[in-house]
């Protein structure tokens, strides 16, 4: 008979403790094993979460540690509403947010819908639409500051031989008008390959039986892709468009890279804004109430988006 890990730990456990265990219920053993993963959410997210509320009604700064602490109420929260420093930089998210995923879905999706289609190099153009995807912000960041150079960028000489302009006579990130389009751009490259895996998989979801009765009834092409596809392939789209608004949302290092919020504070996100006040100005208590704020926004919007999404999968 083969002495197993199991035997020899079962061999190890001292008599209390096994006949503790066996008197243990499933349900009791099953809390057991997840107790642990509890503790250490309760501790990660649900705490500092409690706290940051309680940090938001006061005048807490970090850097002032043995100042009084003054419970102010909703003071926070009317000075952040009524501060258009801050409206400013919900729009300039807004900006980054509508363009990064109009644009993202619209090309992923008919990257998506051309790879669907079976040709020679499938496999091949795949791998290379996904590579952005698969490289670290920082590094994107810090390549695409490099082609957005007005002197040697090769951005700037494609605009440049495509257009007649003269390359050194623009600037994408030294712009006000150009830089919330420079960082739509970057993005758009390097999360629309993200966008087309999904519709990819939703596009090889649909049975081939559906066009085939389609074909039988003499539907076209057309007809198929607006009866058919679209609606089999939207609950993907969906998820899509939740996972990358809920990202673009809290977007921060590859702005920081390419802009660092300028020039001036056109492209400074809510983000960006945010870590200033907590660790620029360390308004640790402002600081507080924006970061609760955002998340209300944030939390509510996707609840509401969830719930038309199920909507959608269930039709």
């Amino acid at each position: 008979m083969s002495d197993t890990p199991m035997d020899r730990v079962a061999r190890a456990t001292p008599p209390t403790v096994a006949r503790r265990i066996r008197g243990l219920s499933d349900r009791s053993i099953a809390w057991l094993f997840v107790a642990p993963s509890i503790v250490l959410l309760l501790a990660v997210n649900i705490f500092p979460l409690i706290w940051t509320i309680r940090l938001s009604f006061t005048n807490f700064r970090v850097n002032r540690p043995n100042a009084e602490v003054e419970f102010i109420g909703l003071q926070n929260y009317k000075r952040i509403l009524t501060d258009g420093d801050i409206w400013l930089t919900m729009q300039a998210t807004a900006h980054f947010l509508i363009w990064t995923i109009v644009l993202q879905v619209l090309i992923g999706f008919s990257l998506a819908y051309l790879i669907n289609k079976k040709f020679r190099g499938n496999d091949m153009w795949t791998t290379i639409i996904v590579l952005p995807m698969m490289l670290s912000p920082a590094v994107v960041g810090n390549f695409w500051t490099f082609l957005y150079q007005p002197q040697i960028g090769l951005f700037n000489y494609a605009v440049g031989f495509l257009t007649g302009i003269d390359p050194s006579s623009f600037s994408m990130i030294g712009s006000v008008n150009l830089a919330p389009w420079a960082i739509v751009i970057v993005d758009t490259w390097m999360w629309t390959p993200f966008v087309m895996l999904i519709c990819l998989a939703g596009l090889r979801s649909i049975p081939e039986s559906i066009y085939e009765a389609a074909e039988c009834d003499r539907a076209s092409k057309w007809r198929q892709f607006w009866t058919i596809t679209i609606p089999l392939v939207l609950p993907f789209l969906m998820l899509a468009i939740l996972f990358r608004g809920i990202e673009n949302f809290k977007m921060f290092d590859l702005v920081v890279q390419l802009t660092g919020g300028g020039p001036g504070s056109i492209t400074e996100l809510t983000s960006i804004n945010l870590k200033r006040e907590a660790f620029e100005k360390w308004r640790t208590g402002y600081a507080s109430a924006y970061a609760v704020i955002l998340f209300v926004t944030v939390f509510g919007l996707a609840s509401i988006y969830v719930k038309a999404l199920n909507k959608v999968k269930q039709r």
